[in-house]
């Protein structure tokens, strides 16, 4: 693992690490971590299980609250376009062990050599389906993810494994997770290099601490709808 220069990788400071409209990448977590966590990766041990037990207790409590939305997007689902009403892929997990995660169903169906990437005009994208991705409801039924034990709530956000690259494989040792540094940083105002590097700083610099800031950061991004769209309305690799 590549050593990181003193505290943190500062890079919200950097040349070249701004969005288009020139805002920095929000990170809040500079010389707020100790040294040794910035050269070894502390995802193992104790640290570790409590992550787990975590993301266990409370992912079951949102998904004992939020159980009535749940059964409601559902059936509205249904009503609007049928079975099935979740969206499942094979996405890499730890250690580049794959999985099917789970999301509800915001688009008809892919015609083949179509593809994912999509933005706000996307005709496939019904109008439930663009309310289910702004209000990030679309990403609930991951909780099942993490009950699982395929996905964390805090972690680099799952990809297909033939999408990462060899030098990008750095990110398949911490679960994926339904949100994350970049989820907070950006989500699709950032580049994929950005995004990318952005999960290795985590995977470098994690701590329970860091993953309780990300989630607590996640929420005013998800109520704002943040980063849904790039300024282009282009939603760039939607993972």
């Amino acid at each position: 693992m590549n050593p990181v220069p003193k505290c943190l990788i500062d890079i919200s400071g950097s040349p070249g690490w701004h969005h288009s409209d020139r805002r920095p990448i929000d990170i809040p977590y500079q010389a707020r971590v100790p040294n040794e966590m910035a050269h070894r990766n502390r995802l193992c041990g104790l640290p570790l299980k409590v992550k787990r037990t975590v993301d266990l207790l409370v992912s079951f409590a949102v998904l004992t609250a939020f159980s009535p939305v749940l059964f409601a997007v559902g059936i509205l689902l249904f009503l609007a376009m049928g079975r099935p009403i979740f969206f499942r892929q094979r996405r890499a997990g730890f250690q580049g062990r794959e999985f099917e995660v789970i999301k509800f169903r915001s688009m008809r169906p892919v015609q083949p050599g179509q593809g994912y990437v999509t933005n706000m005009r996307d005709p496939r994208i019904t109008k439930l389906g663009g309310l289910l991705r702004r209000t990030s409801l679309d990403e609930l039924p991951q909780l099942f993810n993490v009950l699982s034990g395929d996905m964390s709530l805090v972690g680099p956000r799952p990809l297909p494994l033939a999408s990462i690259r060899p030098d990008e494989r750095i990110r398949l040792e911490a679960r994926p997770g339904i949100t994350g540094l970049a989820a907070i940083s950006g989500r699709q105002l950032l580049t994929w290099d950005e995004r990318m590097a952005l999960d290795r700083w985590y995977v470098e610099n994690w701590s329970l601490w860091l993953d309780m800031r990300i989630l607590w950061r996640t929420i005013p991004v998800v109520l704002s709808q943040a980063g849904v769209y790039d300024p282009d309305g282009e939603m760039k690799a939607r993972s």
